[in-house]
């Protein structure tokens, strides 16, 4: 499928990217090529392929709870660049 540099450029304008005549060019000769390769991808049969949400199949990876001591809050304020005894202090920005 062959992409035209004004159908480049008017996509570019949607995306609000400002793009020069070489890549403008470029983009219109690598978009054509991706279209050509997912063309041939689609004469592919795929009858017997059943529909899957994702490529590869995947698990998750969760781990085992476990219990730690917390950050003593001394250690986690002492590098607050403001702050009272027990809070970290930060500017009011709501009226």
């Amino acid at each position: 499928m062959k992409i035209t540099p004004e159908e480049v450029i008017h996509v570019a304008n949607l995306a609000r990217l400002d793009l020069n005549d070489a890549a403008v060019e470029k983009l219109s000769h690598q978009m054509g090529a991706i279209l050509e390769y997912i063309d041939k991808l689609n004469e592919v049969d795929t009858t017997q392929v059943p529909p899957t949400s994702h490529a590869i199949f995947l698990t998750n990876a969760f781990r085992e709870d476990a219990v730690h001591t917390h950050l003593d809050r001394e250690l986690a304020l002492s590098n607050a660049p403001d702050r009272d005894e027990t809070c970290f202090l930060v500017p009011r920005i709501i009226g």
